[in-house]
């Protein structure tokens, strides 16, 4: 895992010390090494945190005959099996690098390298004999990459803050991303929350040349169309979940790779048991796990977590999480997430990976990516249930159904099934047979949150549609697909995507040096679940069936059986010691801080503030505006009114 930077400068070289000092701003991402290099009208720039061929991949790296050079962040999983492709055909190498992989590649078989790669990405490639720079990034969007325009040159980083090292790009926040962030928890369509600045779009190349730039799509979820399925009995089934488990197995091993200790998370939950029982039991690797316990009942898992931890024999590590730590916390982690969120689980994520670096591990595994995959959120099940109620939009014993949701929820829209929660639940029924169904009730209630917008900025997203938002940007089949399948996609294209593998993965692993993997999002994987029946996903209100199937015999029946209850973390109720607000809150919310910055109205910051002051933010719609004001204010104050690029980088130790 590492940082990456450069500049695209035709006409000109670009300067080295421009170069280093985008790279010393991701110093984070990789302390091992640093290196820049620049020639003709590229310059390349690497952070690197040694992983694979410790002594031997050094990077920028370049081609035998110098044509091609490239920096790369991430991890090719396959890189050994490439490696014995390639030799066969001729290619000889230097290193034992996956770096070197993709420079073979690349000259093996151009553009379309990235269809033979297992792995998680964000690759940069100058190929000077065309004088053409690729960049890619992985299906998933594990691995962050941005790029910016200014002055005819081209700019791209891993994160924003490299960007920024150039004095001459614009520091503003986009009012249209902060509209959709505050309502599908992430901006769409490649847009980032700066003004500017672009996000390369999962599963894309960006292909610049003399004939201009070109964003190409090379990979992506597909499905089945509706009804194609036939008839699948118990054998079938079975049959299948046998295959997932070898499937699983198969992506696990090619993940544990690595010259250096592998640990994994453990949250309680299925996902990562599933990940942490196949280590145990199907690999070499020592079990280390970690994982995080909290002060408050609700949150925390300790329970399960000691349980799967006796019965598999792992070495363990919990980390506990207070309110106070994540308040004190929550500054650092929005300057590496580099934008706003609405809840502060990305927090103890940092703290955690924190513990792991300090316990001498530079990767760790998770469970990310099995609901999607899999079919295990409660929007899934909610979705199911609000298509039934809505054929019989009267019956009263299909609202009952509404019950069954959400069980770990202690102030749950659902609770009791009543005339509140049916009238919830069939908000949007007009939109019934359009793909964007499913997440109707998630947007609107996030989308409350304007209420606190400045009124100009109020007027400015006048008329914008999410529902139309994100169905133009789906492929032209997803219309034809299975209800789940559509859910399935918009979910792993924006909450996975843009929230959960960010500022929840990547950035805060990385705040520590630390690389997460994701076994359930191996591309190969992901194909075989997409082509699976709907119903051996969710079977009735049973989530990741088909999954809970595969793991039997190899973990306890009440962790395989259990329930999903998804991580969470406490909001509001941390900013806030003897009911006053801690001394950075009080002052980003004070009305002058509020006026000066433009984004929020201070009367209803107030209104707000005062409500959480006294304990009365209990629904998510309080909690979430109250998180994303303050992390929103934050973000201006260290990126818009303080550029990042004039800060020293931390050493490791404070980082951790």
């Amino acid at each position: 895992m590492c940082g990456i930077a450069g500049i695209h400068s035709p006409g000109s070289t670009p300067p080295r010390e421009l170069l280093q000092a985008m790279i010393r701003q991701l110093h984070h991402r990789g302390p091992d090494a640093r290196g820049v290099w620049a020639q003709g009208p590229i310059g390349l720039a690497h952070a690197r945190l040694s992983i694979v061929d410790l002594e031997g991949g050094t990077q920028p790296m370049h081609s035998e005959d110098g044509s091609l050079s490239l920096v790369f962040n991430g991890e090719i999983f396959n890189h050994v099996e490439l490696r014995r492709e390639l030799q066969a055909l001729g290619h000889r190498f230097r290193t034992r690098s996956d770096t070197e992989v993709l420079l073979h590649l690349y000259q093996r078989h151009g553009d379309s390298f990235v269809d033979h790669l297992n792995g998680q990405f964000a690759i940069a490639l100058w190929d000077a004999r065309r004088e053409r720079l690729v960049l890619a990034r992985d299906g998933s969007g594990i691995r962050p990459l941005f790029y910016a325009r200014q002055g005819g040159r081209l700019l791209f980083a891993s994160e924003v803050k490299a960007l920024f090292a150039d004095p001459a790009l614009p520091r503003r926040l986009d009012r249209q991303a902060l509209g959709e962030l505050f309502t599908c928890w992430a901006p769409l369509g490649g847009r980032s929350v700066f003004e500017g600045v672009q996000s390369l779009p999962p599963g894309h190349l960006l292909i610049t040349d003399a004939h201009g730039t070109t964003l190409r799509r090379y990979w992506d979820w597909t499905f089945p169309a509706a009804g194609s399925f036939v008839a699948h009995g118990p054998r079938q089934e079975a049959e299948a979940a046998a295959e997932l488990r070898e499937r699983l197995i198969a992506a696990l091993r090619l993940q544990l790779r690595a010259d250096v200790p592998v640990a994994a998370y453990l949250s309680g939950g299925l996902d990562s048991s599933v990940i942490a029982s196949l280590i145990r039991h199907h690999s070499d690797t020592p079990l280390r796990t970690f994982s995080l316990t909290f002060e408050d009942a609700e949150f925390d898992e300790s329970a399960h977590q000691q349980a799967l931890v006796e019965h598999l024999g792992s070495e363990h590590t919990a980390l506990r999480c207070t309110r106070a730590d994540i308040a004190a916390a929550f500054p650092r982690a929005i300057g590496h997430i580099e934008s706003p969120v609405l809840r502060t689980a990305p927090v103890p994520m940092m703290l955690l990976a924190g513990q792991v670096r300090q316990a001498g591990y530079k990767v760790v595994l998770t469970g990310e990516g099995a609901d999607e995959v899999f079919g295990g959120y409660d929007l899934f099940k909610e979705a199911k249930v609000r298509r039934f109620m809505a054929r019989q939009p009267q019956s009263a014993w299909r609202g009952r159904l509404l019950e069954r949701l959400y069980p770990w929820l202690p102030h749950s829209p659902t609770a009791g099934g009543g005339l509140f929660a049916r009238r919830f639940f069939a908000e949007g029924r007009e939109h019934l047979g359009r793909p964007g169904f499913a997440h109707l009730p998630r947007w609107t209630t996030t989308q409350r949150c304007w209420q606190f917008f400045a009124p100009e900025l109020q007027q400015a997203l006048a008329g914008w549609d999410p529902l139309s938002a994100i169905e133009a940007n789906l492929p032209a089949g997803a219309i034809g697909w299975e209800p789940l399948a559509q859910d399935q996609y918009i979910e792993a294209h924006t909450l996975m995507s843009g929230y959960l593998l960010s500022s929840q993965g990547d950035r805060v692993a990385m705040a520590a040096s630390v690389e997460c993997r994701h076994p359930f999002l191996d591309t190969a994987l992901i194909e075989f679940a997409n082509r699976l029946p709907a119903s051996w996903k969710l079977r009735g209100l049973t989530e990741k069936h088909l999954l809970k199937q595969s793991m039997a015999g190899l973990l306890p029946e009440s962790v395989r059986q259990r329930t999903k209850q998804p991580y969470r973390a406490p909001d509001s109720g941390c900013f806030f010691e003897a009911g006053r607000p801690v001394d950075y809150v009080a002052e980003l919310l004070s009305p002058r801080k509020l006026a000066d910055s433009g984004y929020f109205d201070p009367p209803a910051v107030a209104r707000l503030l005062e409500k959480c002051r006294a304990g009365r933010a209990l629904g998510f719609g309080d909690n979430m505006a109250f998180v994303g004001i303050v992390s929103t204010l934050l973000l201006h104050e260290q990126m818009v009114d303080r550029p990042p690029a004039a800060a020293t980088p931390a050493p490791l130790a404070a980082l951790a």
